[in-house]
């Protein structure tokens, strides 16, 4: 029976059952051939005890050379197997957690930090590794062999092999012990890994941040405390692993001890029996009882000393085991997390048979994130093929109202709607290849600068790439660089300007030709000459397509067919530039300030 933790792994073994079974094949054929070798030399020294010949030798000799060789080999297929179930567990492993998290709905990257996701699934992924590698390895061939070896102990010494067993339930409570206290170690260890590993992670990434605060001694004297927890804990594992094999060996040794005295006075008992007998002039070969010959002695202190590499084993199992455990158990609260946003039995329309046409709709529209109301009942249409500015004060939820388009935040259903339809009733595959999404944060991959722009479009052309690129505006920096569209942008597109990274970021929309384009806050980090060519350029793109926009630009929202004015979480003024203008109300106030902003700038 699996401990709860390990039970996850349960498919992943049954997956590979039939590799198991060849493994376990060659673990006993291995012990079964190894548990011979006392035997061999227990014949051995009790014929060559009778007198020595070069045929004795050479045919022991030849015999514990056949099995060592055998040995060998079981022992070679049997590491190859089960080390290498263990490797493609692991990839199974780390597929599956990777695909996982790709479901996970983006709140869960807003709770969870970068880094202890990355240690979850690299240094606790390896610990589970090795507990279904090595720790099955070394358990099995511990069981089988101590099975083995104990069967041939009791029938040359039941009384012997008692005393030579005596220490196990002491050993059974010690394991238990320190199973325990390496659990809970462990536990705390990879905690920490974690937070250095996100610490690091958060360093690298915001590195120009970093710098510019002069922050670096600060930053490394705070890595630095956290690497120095992070060695406090692994000594007390340490330590703790540092008592527990030589406590085994104390025990094993003092097994080894009883064995010598009381196995040797059967052996000399025995001896001046013999000797009695032949001074009496009898050649009687009758034991006495309680006696042992000089082989079966060799022999089983042959036992004795291939049992110690299995019981000192035991303890390093035990490690790897509880190591095992405790890291499952963190990978398994990952597996855990559900994707709060997902296709539901009202999924409908999953291909282009019905396109989208980019009509939408938001009735009594009400949202609250983690107990905060960020909108309130919000109504808007926006007809197919319109555009339609938002602007409004930070924190009045711009950003929240259009993540629910693309269903980033999932509303209550029947609130939006699209061509007429709730949301909910699009596949969300289908639903977000249809929309074109530049977040106000802009991010690109650490990959070439063509490869950002056809994300998401699998197959595109140098033509198409070239031609989103013209449309936002970046293609005369690109054509500028000595390696043009393969030139790497650095992780988050960090060898690129603001303004450079936003328009790759607008390019990388317009390659989906999306019905609905959405560009939160997407031309903040470009002049307003740039500006004015990226929204010429998108009005004869999106010509008969729907386009949402967020700035707090007059310039850039004043040509929209529509602009809705949003504050405190509800829609307070909706029309055009002009009709809000005459309104005299929040718009026409952030127009009278930038009018004043554009003068200053130019005394």
């Amino acid at each position: 029976m699996l401990p709860k933790s390990l039970r996850p792994l349960l498919p992943y073994l049954k997956k590979y059952r039939s590799a198991y079974v060849a493994g376990t094949l060659c673990v006993f054929l291995n012990n079964a051939v190894w548990i011979l070798f006392p035997q061999v030399i227990r014949w051995a020294v009790d014929d060559l005890h009778l007198g020595v010949t070069r045929r004795k030798l050479f045919t022991y000799a030849l015999l514990l050379l056949a099995i060592a060789c055998i040995k060998g080999i079981f022992q070679f297929l049997t590491r190859w197997i089960v080390i290498g179930i263990s490797r493609e567990i692991e990839f199974d492993l780390r597929n599956d957690l990777f695909r996982h998290l790709e479901r996970l709905s983006y709140t869960y990257y807003q709770r969870t930090r970068t880094g202890d996701i990355m240690a979850r699934a690299t240094n606790d992924l390896n610990a589970v590794r090795m507990l279904l590698g090595p720790a099955v390895m070394y358990s099995a061939n511990t069981i089988v062999f101590t099975a083995g070896a104990l069967a041939f102990m009791v029938s040359i010494s039941p009384r012997l092999t008692l005393y030579a067993f005596l220490p196990l339930p002491l050993v059974s409570i010690v394991i238990q012990y320190f199973g325990r206290q390496i659990h809970e170690r462990f536990e705390k260890i990879q905690q920490m890994f974690s937070e250095i590993s996100a610490r690091a992670q958060e360093n690298f990434s915001g590195a120009r941040v970093i710098r510019a605060y002069v922050q670096e001694e600060a930053e490394i004297a705070g890595f630095e405390a956290s690497n120095r927890e992070y060695i406090r804990r692994s000594l007390k594992l340490v330590r703790l692993m540092g008592m527990l094999w030589p406590t085994l060996e104390i025990m094993l040794g003092l097994a080894v001890v009883l064995v010598l005295w009381l196995g040797g006075r059967e052996v000399l008992e025995g001896q001046l029996a013999v000797k009695l007998l032949s001074s009496l002039g009898t050649t009687t070969t009758l034991r006495l009882e309680g006696a042992m010959s000089l082989g079966a002695f060799v022999a089983f202190n042959t036992y004795m000393v291939q049992l110690t590499w299995p019981v000192i084993a035991l303890g390093w199992v035990l490690n790897i085991f509880q190591r095992g455990t405790a890291s499952m158990g963190r990978i398994n609260e990952i597996f855990l997390e559900s994707p709060e946003i997902a296709d539901s039995a009202e999924v409908r329309y999953q291909s282009s048979a019905i396109p989208i046409e980019g009509e939408i709709e938001f009735r009594h529209l009400s949202f609250s994130y983690h107990g905060t109301a960020v909108l309130k009942d919000i109504n808007l249409r926006i007809p197919r093929g319109s555009s339609l500015a938002i602007v409004g004060p930070t924190g009045s939820g711009k950003t929240t109202l259009v993540s629910l388009i693309p269903r980033i935040y999932d509303a209550a259903p029947g609130t939006v709607l699209i061509d007429g339809r709730p949301i909910r009733e699009y596949s969300l595959e289908f639903l977000r290849k249809s929309i074109g999404f530049v977040p106000q944060e802009t991010f690109l991959f650490s990959e070439s600068i063509r490869e950002n722009v056809a994300f998401g479009v699998a197959g595109a052309s140098d033509e198409q790439v070239s031609a989103a690129a013209h449309a936002a505006s970046i293609a005369d920096d690109i054509e500028s660089f000595p390696e043009q569209y393969h030139t790497l942008v650095g992780e988050r597109g960090i060898t690129l300007s603001g303004g450079q990274k936003q328009r790759t970021a607008i390019a990388r929309a317009l390659m989906r030709n999306p019905r609905i384009l959405i560009l939160d806050d997407a031309l903040s980090s470009v002049d307003t000459h740039t500006e004015e060519k990226i929204l010429n350029h998108l009005r004869e793109i999106m010509h008969g397509r729907t386009t949402i926009f967020i700035s707090h630009r007059v310039s850039t929202v004043r040509n929209a067919d529509r602009i809705a004015v949003l504050h405190g979480g509800a829609i307070v003024e909706l029309g055009t530039h002009e009709e809000l203008l005459a309104r005299n109300g929040y718009y026409t106030d952030l127009y009278q300030k930038q009018l004043l902003e554009e003068e200053l700038a130019e005394v």
